[in-house]
């Protein structure tokens, strides 16, 4: 049967070609295996179910917890062509009705349906009268306790499933699945774990940030106007924030929307169209919106203050770059977002998972204040460990001064040891800054010999001071109600002289994208269009397909169906608009087609992970026998940089002298742990070996044995 999901592919979506995964779930589907489908955000879940929905015969079903997305969806297939429905709460009881019965007769190839229905049993007697193949389940990490957004109802899909006569095929979708979610996502849906397609959690086109140290305001209204014919979405922790950061934003007479739980639903949804309309350029916003929401031209996703955990922050992040053009990422961190956060965490009703949302939160700080890759963090904390610097995040890109803060360093770690290592940073912070706080005088601590050491500077800086020593693993946190600070075997170092700590000086505004004078007109054509049809202007095409029609400056019906995106149902609908705006603006700016024809080809896959041949200097240094420590004196870097630089150059099969970064003894200990712990996951080795051997050791010995084909 798959034989027909290619000529399904071109002639309704207009692609050549399946993005990874696409074809493996599709197979996997057609096979008749129940199968879970790992793809990150914009990596194109839905045709996974979408194409083997038009094969197989009857309605599929898919379930999802998103009103908005089921809608885009429906919005997008009939704009192809493709009888799709949904059911969900925003309908009467009689629009309902009438959509089931049109299902029953067979009218839909695709209905989507929300997770509570099947806690109808009337609706599932509805369902047993239909011809049902297939059930998608998009979102599936809801289904599992330990993912970051359980709902109940997803419970219930087992039991629908056994409930009908024909069983159907079950897909799994889901873009933020850790290891564990994925186990409970199989064993719940009865999926066999060889049935897994997963194509790794990194999204090429993204460009993730942290900016530290700087004002949040001031950077946010730059950044903006910097991007203002951009559309993003800005992330606030509380609805106080969203309501006070939108007043701004209007005094500063920037086209923004608001969205949180506090408003009324038909002010929400007003605002939800306006922005999905591209009537307003920027959506400020709690985390209730965006679930689902499949506007696929949004630049920039900016976290004006910290998320509560991983799962949810790449999800958010993710909303960027949906059509796979080069987008933006950027987190807007201070301390006192940690304390909001907690705050949050502690009102929680689930006290059994405190512990657990806790560790998630500090793990989100240690993001914060790693200086190593940004994208690798965060593959890493999905599991996968075959990773390597991206090239692209605002940590491998970071041309800035990397300044020697060892002294520091060994102040802030000499106080955390004479304070007896049971304080939280607030406190070793006002010791350090000589506070006249009523405790530290209290507790004695003016007394110190660090007391005051660091009077210089404010408890905020120094607090912040404290971030990045954690993060590079130099403090670490004794969890609790009031966590604790501790200084690690690797700061002990530090205060023995044994290594240095460097840390990058202030972040510059940039640009997402250059304008284009004939990508501004066709957008405004797509927007005419979309007003007429009273669909989101990235239903009638993505900006990916816009920008490619600039590449290809296509002027007949046979030129414009070479443009991705464009099928035979689109072309007929709306080429001939397109072409003539084309021949249009090309006749009257003749020089611009030589013009976009001299423009430099984007570079290849193979060659993006250098930065500035930054590596290749590294490597220079490396193979002129100079030890990691004196490379990254020599270039003012941290190690931790120049370690990457050189498993970088390792993967780029670069002639790295591995025998020479691990000393000789610890060969056979990290030949013993390996053997014992696998070599899938660096941290259960890590745990089965002395603390002088580092990560980066690990990794080097591991990458050394996969390079040679030793088992």
């Amino acid at each position: 049967m798959f034989e027909k999901a290619q000529p399904l592919l071109e002639s309704y979506f207009g692609y050549r070609t399946f993005r990874p995964g696409q074809e493996q779930a599709i197979r996997s589907v057609l096979q008749g295996e129940n199968t879970i489908c790992v793809l990150p955000t914009g990596g194109g879940k839905s045709i996974c179910y979408q194409i083997p929905a038009l094969i197989l015969p009857g309605t599929t079903i898919v379930i999802s917890p998103l009103i908005s997305l089921m809608k885009d969806q429906v919005d997008a297939l009939e704009q192809v062509g493709i009888p799709a429905t949904f059911i969900n709460s925003s309908l009467t009881f009689s629009e309902a009705n009438q959509r089931i019965n049109d299902a029953k007769k067979g009218r839909y190839k695709l209905l989507y349906i929300a997770p509570e229905r099947l806690e109808s049993q009337e609706f599932i007697e509805d369902l047993k009268h239909m011809n049902i193949p297939l059930i998608a389940v998009d979102e599936a990490h809801c289904i599992s306790q330990w993912g970051h957004d359980f709902r109940p109802s997803y419970r219930q899909i087992h039991s629908l499933v056994k409930s009908l006569s024909q069983t159907p095929i079950v897909l799994a979708l889901t873009a933020t699945a850790t290891p564990r979610v994925r186990e409970d996502i199989c064993n719940l849906l009865k999926i066999d774990e060889e049935s897994t397609v997963i194509t790794g959690f990194e999204r090429e086109n993204l460009s993730f940030s942290v900016i530290k140290g700087q004002d949040r305001l001031k950077f946010l209204l730059d950044f903006i106007k910097n991007n203002h014919h951009e559309a993003g979405i800005i992330y606030a922790a509380t609805r106080k924030n969203v309501d006070q950061l939108y007043e701004r934003l209007r005094k500063e007479n920037i086209n923004v929307a608001r969205y949180h739980a506090g408003m009324g639903d038909l002010e929400r949804n007003r605002e939800q169209e306006r922005f999905l309309e591209d009537n307003a350029s920027v959506m400020v916003a709690t985390s209730a919106f965006g679930m689902g929401i499949d506007k696929s031209n949004i630049r920039y996703v900016l976290h004006f203050q910290l998320p509560k955990n991983m799962e949810s922050y790449y999800q958010e992040a993710g909303r960027a770059g949906r059509d796979g053009l080069k987008s933006e990422c950027l987190l807007l961190y201070s301390p006192q977002d940690v304390q909001i956060q907690r705050f949050l965490i502690d009102q929680s009703s689930d006290r059994s998972r405190m512990t657990q949302e806790l560790e998630k939160l500090q793990q989100m700080v240690d993001y914060c204040h790693t200086e190593s890759c940004l994208q690798e963090f965060i593959l890493r904390y999905f599991g996968e460990m075959e990773t390597e610097p991206c090239g692209r995040c605002g940590n491998c890109t970071d041309a800035r001064v990397s300044i020697d803060v060892t002294k520091e360093a060994q102040m802030v770690l000499s106080c955390v040891i004479r304070m007896g290592q049971r304080f939280g940073k607030t406190l070793i912070a006002q010791v350090l800054t000589g506070s006249k706080n009523k405790k530290v005088a209290e507790l004695g601590f003016e007394r110190l010999t660090t007391y005051g050491i660091m009077k210089d500077q404010g408890a905020k800086e120094v607090s912040d001071f404290i971030e990045f020593l954690i993060s590079q693993e130099l403090i670490a946190i004794e969890q609790g109600t009031f966590p604790t600070l501790y200084v690690s075997p690797k700061g002990k170092d530090i205060l023995l002289g044994k290594q240095q700590v460097y840390r990058r000086e202030t972040v510059q505004v940039k640009q997402v994208s250059k304008n284009d004078p004939l990508f501004e007109e066709l957008r405004e054509v797509r927007k005419r269009i979309a007003e007429a049809e009273k669909v989101p202007p990235f239903v009638i095409f993505s900006d990916a397909s816009l920008k490619d029609m600039v590449a290809k400056l296509p002027k007949t019906s046979e030129e414009f169906l070479q443009v991705s995106g464009v099928g035979e149902h689109k072309l007929q609908k709306y080429g001939l608009d397109f072409i003539q705006e084309i021949r249009t603006f090309c006749e009257s700016n003749p020089d611009y087609q030589s013009e976009i024809e001299a423009e430099p080809a984007a570079p290849k896959k193979a060659s993006k992970k250098g930065v500035n041949d930054s590596h290749l200097e590294t490597l220079s240094m490396h193979q002129s026998q100079l030890t990691v420590k004196e490379i990254a004196e020599k270039r003012e870097m941290a190690i931790s940089t120049v370690e990457n630089h050189l498993i970088q150059c390792a993967q780029q099969g670069l002639n790295v002298d591995f025998p020479s970064l691990i000393p000789a003894e610890y060969i056979p200990l990290l030949e013993k742990a390996v053997n014992e712990a696998g070599r899938n996951r660096l941290k259960p080795i890590k745990e089965l070996l002395p603390d002088e051997i580092s990560y980066f050791m690990i990794k080097v010995y591991v990458y050394y044995l996969s390079k040679n084909k030793i088992e």
